[in-house]
C-alpha cells in the first residue's frame, strides 16, 4: 500500500471531537476482542478528558493527532507519564516512563499512519525526558502486536490478575 501523506501535530482543542471518535471506535474494536473488560465509554466523558487534557498549561500528557492533507484527523496517540515509583518501594523503574495508546482509523491502516505517530511520540517523550515508552496490548490484539513489535517493542514481563469478587 502506499504510504499517506500526513501531518503529525500536536491536539488542540478543536481536534475534541476527532479524538472522541477515535476513542469510540476503538472501544468498539476493543469489546470485540473481550467484552468482559473492555466497555464504550460515556461520549461525554470523553469529552470532559481530552478537553481537560488539551487545556492543561502543564502538558505533562501529550496527544498527538495524524492529519490526512485533506485535513481529515486519521489517527491519534496518546503518551501518558507513569508516576516515578514511591521510594519505599523496590521496583526501579528504568527512568521516566510513559505509557503509548495508539488509534488509527480502519481505513487508514497499512498506509504509514501509525508508524508516523509512533515516531512522533517517542520524539514528545524524548523531548520531555522520557526515557522509557510501553504499550498496554490484549494478548488478543494481534495486529497490535505485531504492530509494535516492529518498531522496536518487546515483551516487558507479565501482568496476572483472579477475579475475587462474586
Amino acid at each position: 500500500m502506499q504510504e499517506a501523506r500526513l501531518t503529525v501535530r500536536p491536539a488542540s482543542l478543536a481536534d475534541v471531537p476527532s479524538l472522541v471518535e477515535l476513542r469510540l471506535a476503538n472501544a468498539e474494536a476493543h469489546i470485540a476482542l473481550d467484552a468482559d473488560i473492555y466497555r464504550v465509554p460515556q461520549r461525554e466523558a470523553v469529552i470532559r478528558h481530552f478537553a481537560a487534557m488539551l487545556a492543561e498549561d502543564a502538558g505533562r500528557d501529550g496527544v498527538l493527532v495524524a492529519e490526512s492533507d485533506g485535513g481529515r484527523v486519521v489517527g491519534m496517540i496518546e503518551v501518558l507519564r507513569h508516576p516515578d515509583p514511591p521510594e519505599h518501594q523496590i521496583l526501579c523503574a528504568p527512568g521516566p516512563s510513559a505509557q503509548v495508546h495508539t488509534v488509527v482509523l480502519p481505513d487508514a491502516r497499512g498506509l504509514g499512519v501509525g508508524a508516523a505517530l509512533l515516531q512522533a511520540a517517542e520524539r514528545w517523550a524524548t523531548s520531555r525526558g522520557i526515557l522509557y515508552l510501553s504499550a498496554g496490548i490484549h494478548h488478543r490484539n494481534v495486529d497490535a502486536v505485531r504492530f509494535y513489535s516492529r518498531h522496536g517493542y518487546a515483551a516487558a514481563g507479565f501482568s496476572l490478575g483472579k477475579s475475587v469478587g462474586d
